[in-house]
């Protein structure tokens, strides 16, 4: 299991002793390094992450106010110098406190515990199960299309049929990697390695056309090309 990461701190020096610890440990995965609070809140929009590691005073805003004015914030370990702040990361339910200088030992004690977060999340998982009519049904994440909302259902795409169960768009879309799927329109949620051509407001995936809102249009491009744009 790769824990996707991202480092946030005004110190120079802090990132790149953060940078170095994460490169020792396998299960965690660096992608991005930001100075400052402002340079995070861009980053995320085009690149979700499991965990922050994430300094809380910096200029233009602390990591406490960032954290607050997410949505669907990914994880924290707060990384500060500071023990005042302390009873925030408590309220904000931050996975860790490292207090700076942080030692490797503390560090792999820190990545440790983020591991057996994510170990016993659902999402976590190579499959979920989902009740249809009276039975429970297995589906592996790596089979998923596209998942389409119908009101108080949703219909899963995988590649030999659709399964339609009981739940809402946003409570599965808790449970899947939020690396992995991209939501185009508000009612879909497509898996960004399965789709094999863009086309004005429009994906597709295999013989499905999923749409794209103009609201979402940026940020799935984005999401879906992530550098592999290859142009003269």
């Amino acid at each position: 299991m790769k824990i996707s990461c991202i480092v946030t701190d005004d110190e120079p020096f802090a990132r790149k002793g953060l940078q170095g610890y994460i490169e020792k440990i396998d299960f965690l995965e660096l992608k991005g390094l930001c100075e400052n609070a402002v340079e995070l809140n861009s980053l995320l929009k085009v690149q979700p992450v499991d965990v922050l590691f994430l300094d809380i005073e910096m200029p233009y805003m602390t990591g406490i106010e960032l954290l607050r004015n997410l949505s669907k914030p990914p994880k924290v370990v707060f990384t500060t110098a500071y023990e005042k702040y302390a009873v925030h990361g408590y309220e904000l339910e931050v996975l860790d406190y490292l207090l700076k200088p942080i030692s490797f030992e503390r560090f792999l004690k820190s990545a440790n515990k983020i591991y057996d977060y994510f170990q016993n999340q659902p999402g976590s998982n190579d499959y979920f199960f989902v009740k249809v009519d009276s039975k429970l049904e297995k589906i592996a994440i790596k089979d998923i299309l596209f998942v389409e909302a119908m009101e108080n259902y949703v219909a899963i795409y995988i590649p030999d049929r659709k399964i339609i169960t009981h739940l809402t768009l946003k409570m599965l879309q808790e449970h899947l990697p939020a690396t992995s799927f991209v939501q185009p329109h508000k009612s879909y949620l497509v898996a960004i390695d399965k789709v094999n051509s863009i086309e004005g407001n429009t994906l597709y995936v295999g013989a499905f056309q999923i749409p794209i809102s103009k609201y979402q249009k940026e940020e799935t491009l984005q999401r879906i090309l992530n550098n592999r744009f290859l142009k003269r």
